[in-house]
């Protein structure tokens, strides 16, 4: 992926990871495309960045489609995509009252992103060369007990992305997977602090990446533990201290 060329599309990114990225990817060079819920907020990141935007509801399989239409309407160079949505819920599975949170969180982390692929593939696989990044998490390798589906899904995204993978291998789409640490952003809830990595310390390694054109895992040095955790014989070690026991 040349970040100083590309017209990337980014779901999720009107806060956190995906702003973040979006405006390193647009201060390297590339056009890029926000996606989110919100249209006053995606109104605003507009006019302050100059970024072009799309309403979509990643947990509507209609909405997704009539994006990706809008999108590669209005963009018909695009050759990148980042599936970055996602929701990280707390819940205790002694309780059936945790199932609400475990439909919601398949739906928004694993399905939104195998419907944002879908809905964008048959284009991208029309360009000279294209980039589907999906985002998983180190805690597709080592999970948080008290967020089991999220870390569930981000582990199923990590498998369907090595599938994705290999049945694209000779077309001209590169797969990269980005699994983030822990990082300081709002994504359990404004103000809650779970000791994640500096935002902007966090980008700054995922662009020297990106630009060294690292992959088809772009891994910062704070996920290397959680993702060899296994390999290493330190997984539930880890399992137990990031339950806090």
């Amino acid at each position: 992926m040349d970040i100083t060329t590309s017209t990337v599309f980014i779901s999720g990114a009107t806060s956190g990871i995906g702003l973040g990225l979006a405006l390193r990817l647009q201060q390297a060079g590339s056009t890029v495309v926000i996606g989110g819920r919100r249209a006053a907020l995606l109104d605003t990141l507009a006019a302050e960045h100059g970024f072009d935007t799309v309403q979509i509801d990643v947990d509507d399989p209609a909405s997704i489609t009539a994006a990706a239409e809008a999108v590669i309407a209005s963009h018909p160079s695009l050759d990148a995509i980042v599936t970055m949505s996602g929701i990280m819920r707390p819940e205790d599975l002694r309780s059936s009252e945790h199932l609400a949170v475990t439909e919601a969180t398949v739906t928004t982390n694993f399905l939104g992103t195998v419907r944002l692929v879908d809905a964008f593939l048959p284009h991208l696989l029309e360009q000279p060369a294209a980039t589907v990044m999906t985002v998983s998490s180190g805690l597709a390798f080592t999970p948080l007990a008290p967020t089991p589906t999220y870390s569930a899904m981000k582990a199923a995204v990590h498998s369907y992305t090595l599938s994705l993978r290999q049945q694209l291998v000779g077309s001209p789409v590169e797969v990269l997977e980005l699994a983030p640490p822990a990082v300081a952003t709002d994504i359990q809830g404004v103000g809650v602090d779970f000791g994640g990595m500096p935002l902007e310390a966090f980008l700054d390694e995922v662009v020297s990446l990106l630009r060294a054109g690292a992959g088809p895992e772009v891994l910062v040095q704070n996920v290397l533990p959680l993702r060899w955790a296994e390999r290493d014989g330190t997984q539930q070690q880890l399992i137990e201290r990031l339950a806090g026991r």
